[in-house]
């Protein structure tokens, strides 16, 4: 069955506001999607955004990253400058956002970078499996767009995940869809998934892993997560995000210099 086009006439044009040293990509005033700082681009300023790096309690060093959903390509950044090992691609649906990655510092497409207009649904659904982590933040102004909550899509994520990869899934709980998407995340990921309560508001972050044995560090790892919602309080999972993504930028800075990728020749 055909996906739906790439871009709806009535969806509204995406806003770019800068003031006091940020810039923020809204769908409607105020509705923030996406934030930047200018003298720290690189930063991940929004709460559920530091929480989705937590994937490297399962994938500490993936060699693929995919993403669902660019935006203001905050997680992108992050990732192109703390895992210089990795390729990351990137898939959005709207070309107007695309054209705004130049407005928001992100990288040129080169031999570890790959930006792809496109339904993820539909590209995910002829993936081949080939993913360690898969971030899937795709929200239009309607919030959770249906393809992205059916349990057809998160078989396909299950399927295009190497063995061991981490499926982090941003899910609001007040979305009507939230107990249909949580109830596919289950059935596909057999119940392999946790979340750490109070970090992001309204958000959850759930990491839903892809192995058939459980009894792997990961696993074990997820087990104890999903038992205690993280490390048992808002205020420890807090904190233990926070960690992990400072150790994440002191790893990297501690690392060998990587040799700047080019881009392949056409």
């Amino acid at each position: 069955m055909p996906g739906r086009p790439l871009h709806q006439q009535s969806d509204p044009a995406p806003l770019v506001r800068t003031r006091r040293g940020r810039r923020t990509l809204e769908f409607a005033p105020g509705d923030i999607q996406s934030e930047m700082l200018l003298a720290r681009p690189h930063a991940l300023t929004l709460a559920y955004l530091r929480a989705m790096m937590c994937f490297v309690l399962f994938v500490p060093r993936p060699r693929h990253i995919v993403m669902v959903g660019l935006g203001g390509g905050s997680l992108v950044k992050f990732c192109y400058r703390h895992f210089p090992d990795a390729r990351i691609t990137v898939l959005e649906l709207r070309a107007d956002v695309i054209a705004l990655r130049d407005t928001f510092h992100v990288p040129r497409d080169d031999a570890r970078l790959h930006i792809v207009r496109a339904d993820a649904a539909d590209w995910l659904a002829q993936a081949p499996a080939d993913a360690d982590v898969l971030l899937v933040d795709g929200f239009d102004a309607a919030g959770l767009p249906p393809r992205l909550a059916d349990a057809p899509f998160y078989a396909d994520c299950r399927r295009v995940l190497r063995p061991g990869g981490v499926l982090v899934a941003n899910v609001f709980t007040y979305d009507p869809r939230y107990g249909a998407v949580m109830a596919a995340l289950d059935a596909v990921f057999g119940a392999r998934s946790c979340w750490f309560d109070k970090v992001a508001g309204n958000n959850r972050i759930v990491y839903a892993l892809a192995a058939d044995d459980d009894d792997t560090r990961a696993g074990r790892r997820l087990r104890w997560l999903a038992r205690h919602r993280g490390l048992g309080s808002g205020l420890l999972n807090r904190l233990a995000v926070r960690l992990i993504l400072a150790w994440i930028a002191s790893r990297s800075v501690m690392a060998p210099p990587h040799p700047r990728a080019k881009a392949p020749s056409a």
